[in-house]
């Protein structure tokens, strides 16, 4: 994108904003002063703490990545809706050879890739209609380096940047900017899961770097340390061409034929 935003003022909607990374976006939106924060769940009762805290500025709504109906009412509800931040996810990992590995692929693909695409197509009509606004997609690390035990998330994680790129084109011909989020080592039930939580990051440093990044006009965002190191190696190719007009890139490519 290539102007700024600001948060203040501004109706979001994040999902799986009931814990970790998703939690810590809602707080730190509200306490950038949001007016409002749709705090989009499986179970609205979840959202409970975050109601507690901040009265009505937050609004419960239920939505599962893999319920496209939910997904139809949430939008139907939020319809003054200007920033979506579709945070929730799942990590299932798999190495390529084990017997589980299609199985675990397939889940990751259900709600890491579909879902990004179910919620792409269900709010862009509004963000549009609202002014434009912002869409802000947590991929991951994983998305650009893949460890053999988590071949199959990072398998789903790739695919979610690779639909996010194109979001970055297809959103912003109607006004909204798109940020493509990848923590590293975030502490989250998920990184312990993964048995990685020793040296994991607090969640607040993805919810402040989002704002920061909407702030600055960024397409990529590496908020914690390990994530910052990939983000400096990769900068250059992400510039070059990653957010280059694949045209100027390869002139005449696309009119003559897709890339192989």
């Amino acid at each position: 994108m290539e102007t700024g935003y600001d948060i203040e003022g501004k109706t979001a909607l994040v999902t799986g904003a009931n814990r970790g990374i998703g939690r810590a976006i809602a707080e730190a939106f509200l306490r950038h002063g949001a007016g409002r924060v749709y705090a989009a769940v499986r179970e609205p009762e979840a959202a409970r703490p975050l109601v507690e805290r901040h009265g009505d500025r937050v609004v419960p709504l239920r939505l599962d990545l893999t319920l496209p109906g939910t997904i139809a009412e949430a939008a139907e509800s939020a319809r003054d809706v200007q920033v979506v931040v579709n945070n929730a996810g799942v990590f299932i990992a798999a190495t390529v050879l084990e017997d589980g590995a299609l199985d675990a692929l397939e889940q990751g693909i259900e709600v890491n890739v579909r879902g990004l695409v179910r919620m792409a197509q269900a709010f862009a009509p509004i963000l549009a209609a609202n002014g434009g606004g912002a869409f802000v997609q947590i991929n991951s690390v994983a998305a650009l380096k893949c460890a053999p035990g988590f071949a199959t998330h990072s398998a789903s994680k790739a695919a979610a940047y690779a639909i996010t790129q194109a979001l970055r084109d297809a959103m912003g011909r109607h006004g909204t900017a798109v940020l493509s989020v990848h923590p590293g080592l975030i502490a989250t039930g998920m990184s312990a899961a993964a048995g990685l939580a020793g040296a994991a990051a607090p969640p607040a440093l993805v919810g402040e770097g989002i704002v920061e990044a909407l702030r600055r006009g960024d397409f990529h965002l590496f908020p914690d340390a390990m994530a910052r190191r990939v983000g400096e190696a990769y900068r250059q190719f992400a510039r070059e061409v990653v957010e280059a007009d694949i045209e100027e890139y390869q002139p005449g490519q696309l009119r003559g034929g897709a890339p192989s």
